[in-house]
């Protein structure tokens, strides 16, 4: 039974009832005085109450998918394959599949998690674009991340067969996962609307895991020592989704979301990787890495850890360091999260080149229905800040035609409030 099955949650909540029922029935026999009987009415009670907490547990799970499978629960994670499989040609209208290749960065995945969530794309991909399943494999860091990719229906298009697109990487918070950004932040869903209706350019939306280290957190962090989080998010999953899909290859089209801790992972790493991406949308961020029980030591010891305690501290960051040439999108409630004058104190502290907005509802938790509230701002925001590549695959044929287009020059409209 897999850890995120129907069945597991139901068998622990057989078991639960199991135990309450036995726990009744014995409970006269256990009322004697004495200490065995004392040592009795405890472990049953006990165990009972575990029962009852693991059912409970392996429902909210199986609802959120905070942990995948038995191995992450007990932090066992995958390690890179020697050999893989590459996803097939880009064009094809079929799935991701795939032939060995060695050295190959993206794997084909099963498709357990795409088929609980509902609203996704169906029908001839190049009418309703696809969203495919996919392994991210780390070429320095030998992290295997599972990430869910959306290509719009341009990218199947004969029109537009040697252009590439834009990206934007969603970031799960922890202890989340894909499932997560796809059913409840419904970002594939919310992206293929808004391109649909002409208010988003073509942009292709990976949604992936910060979490490379389950159950720790590292917070994109290059622990040393440890966890790269990091490298296999500024330079592994660039680099993977480069040679796979037409993606843009420069920094232009690059952009990084996310909610909660994934949030203040697209801030970190649009302004420490500016080369990397130059828009960032974070829902709800912390604007400081800090070590807590669930992250262990993130920045080591010695006489390093200082510079990157600093490091990792945004608003020491835009006091102390030149501003990056990037754009952000910040959103907080003023009621309802906790976050709030710091937010504003963020954006008070931002200075040029550097541009940022924010999103400032007045009412909001810090859950998915007020993210959700604001993903289409958020995603409109960021794709007029994303130039459309203007470079091109290199032409299979002397047919092959190309289609340039050119990024929408809107001003932002979408509900974000500009700081200058």
């Amino acid at each position: 039974m897999g850890l995120t099955s129907e069945t597991t949650v139901y068998v622990m909540a057989a078991i639960s009832v199991v135990c309450v029922a036995l726990l009744v029935w014995f409970w006269p026999r256990l009322a004697r005085q004495g200490l065995w009987p004392v040592l009795g009415r405890l472990a049953a009670v006990g165990v009972t109450q575990l029962m009852i907490i693991a059912a409970c547990g392996c429902w909210l799970n199986s609802s959120y998918q905070f942990f995948g499978s038995w191995g992450e629960l007990f932090g066992h994670v995958d390690t890179a394959p020697v050999g893989i499989t590459q996803a097939a040609g880009h064009g094809s209208d079929g799935p991701v599949t795939g032939v060995a290749a060695k050295g190959a960065l993206i794997q084909p995945a099963g498709d357990q998690q795409l088929r609980r969530v509902s609203g996704l794309p169906t029908g001839p991909a190049a009418v309703n674009g696809r969203v495919e399943s996919v392994k991210v494999i780390g070429r320095r860091t030998g992290v295997v991340d599972p990430a869910l990719v959306y290509l719009p229906p341009q990218y199947f298009q004969p029109a537009y067969h040697r252009q590439r697109f834009p990206v934007i990487v969603a970031l799960s918070g922890y202890p989340g996962s894909v499932f997560n950004l796809a059913q409840y932040l419904r970002v594939p869903q919310t992206a293929g609307q808004l391109q649909k209706s002409g208010q988003m350019q073509p942009t292709i939306m990976v949604m992936i895991r910060p979490t490379i280290a389950p159950p720790r957190d590292t917070e994109c962090v290059n622990v040393p020592g440890g966890p790269q989080a990091e490298t296999f998010l500024a330079k592994d999953l660039p680099d993977a989704l480069k040679a796979t899909y037409r993606v843009g290859h420069y920094a232009s089209s690059w952009g990084v979301m996310g909610y909660s801790s994934g949030g203040s992972c697209a801030l970190q790493l649009t302004m420490r990787n500016p080369g990397v991406y130059t828009t960032a949308g974070a829902l709800s961020p912390d604007y400081k890495v800090k070590d807590d029980p669930t992250t262990g030591n993130l920045f080591g010891s010695g006489l390093g850890r200082v510079n990157r305690v600093n490091g990792h501290d945004l608003m020491w960051r835009l006091k102390h360091l030149p501003a990056p040439q990037v754009s952000v999108l910040v959103a907080e409630s003023k009621h309802g999260e906790r976050g709030y004058p710091q937010t504003l104190a963020f954006i008070k502290a931002v200075r040029a080149p550097m541009r940022v907005v924010s999103i400032l509802p007045d009412k909001g938790s810090h859950n998915f229905p007020t993210w959700t509230r604001e993903m289409p701002a958020t995603l409109k925001w960021m794709n007029q800040q994303l130039t459309f590549p203007q470079d091109v695959v290199p032409r299979h044929h002397p047919k092959s035609d190309h289609i340039a287009v050119r990024a929408s020059g809107a001003e932002p409209s979408s509900g974000a409030t500009e700081h200058r």
